[in-house]
């Protein structure tokens, strides 16, 4: 079975960034790809017990009504959920995907991904979902939970995508950040790109030389790349050098372990997906 391209759309404003995303991931790499809309349970304030002040005939009339209600929002949500991806498949086949597939679900976004995990070689996602605020700190409810639960790459658009001209891998020497490095190294998506190699702490022997063979294997696959190691924490030393810089995407390893634990744990990688004004690309 050929892995696709999934992309998740809802309602929020980050869904046209994550067609374009989708768009340009499928035609760089070759791949199908597949837009995906779950529509969960409305959530419905507490039913209060009218049956010691209304007469039992009004209560059941009442309770028919509500589950009448409740049946006709499902309809709804159905349908828009539907419109939804009809439009973000015409929206990638105007930037020239030939047959985008649609697939609509009810359940959980966690438990819905993790069973189509085996066929998605890119998940890309929104920052935010439809119930955050843009300008909120706060990342989408469903999104750290997603990430931690998937063992695929996860492409994560703020609003407004572009397509790179330029890309930054964190890199802390750690085995996840290594293999990320070689899984760029044979990606379709970045080839012919600048790439910076950029690694936060202490200038040892130890660094240069894993930074220096990581160098290699990208220059060995046709990247220019420029590798630096620079003082400091990496949320600061990755915000600053990549807003120098201009570049357009980060890449880097999520939620692991690793030799400089914070810059794959918890912290940083939340961090960094709260501040990045760009999409990140996060490795797993």
């Amino acid at each position: 079975m050929k892995t696709s391209v999934l992309a998740c759309i809802d309602g929020s404003t980050y869904s046209p960034a994550v067609c374009d995303a989708a768009a340009w991931a499928a035609l760089m790499m070759d791949a199908p790809l597949t837009f995906l809309h779950i529509s969960s349970k409305p959530q419905h304030p507490h039913r209060t017990d009218l049956s010691g002040s209304i007469g039992l005939g009004a209560q059941e009339s009442l309770l028919e009504e509500l589950a009448s209600i409740d049946q006709k929002r499902g309809k709804l949500a159905q349908e828009r959920g539907r419109q939804m991806l009809v439009a973000a498949r015409e929206r990638a086949q105007s930037a020239g995907v030939a047959a985008p597939e649609k697939l609509q679900r009810h359940g959980g976004l966690v438990e819905t991904l993790t069973e189509l995990e085996a066929g998605i070689r890119l998940l890309i996602m929104g920052k935010r979902g439809e119930a955050a605020a843009v300008a909120s700190e706060h990342l989408g409810s469903h999104l750290e939970r997603v990430i931690r639960a998937m063992h695929r790459p996860i492409l994560v658009t703020t609003e407004g995508f572009r397509a790179p001209k330029s890309v930054m891998i964190a890199f802390d020497g750690s085995a996840t950040t290594r293999k990320g490095v070689h899984m760029v190294a044979d990606s379709p998506l970045f080839r012919g790109l600048p790439c910076h190699l950029v690694m936060s702490g202490a200038d040892t022997a130890e660094a240069r030389a894993l930074l220096a063979h990581s160098r290699q294997v990208l220059v060995s696959s046709g990247f220019e790349v420029q590798a630096v190691i620079l003082p400091g924490e990496p949320e600061g030393v990755l915000t600053r050098y990549q807003k120098e810089h201009g570049i357009d995407m980060l890449i880097m390893g999520a939620y692991g372990h690793s030799r400089i634990r914070q810059l794959l744990i918890g912290s940083t990688t939340t961090e960094m997906l709260r501040k990045s004004t760009g999409p990140l690309l996060l490795l797993r």
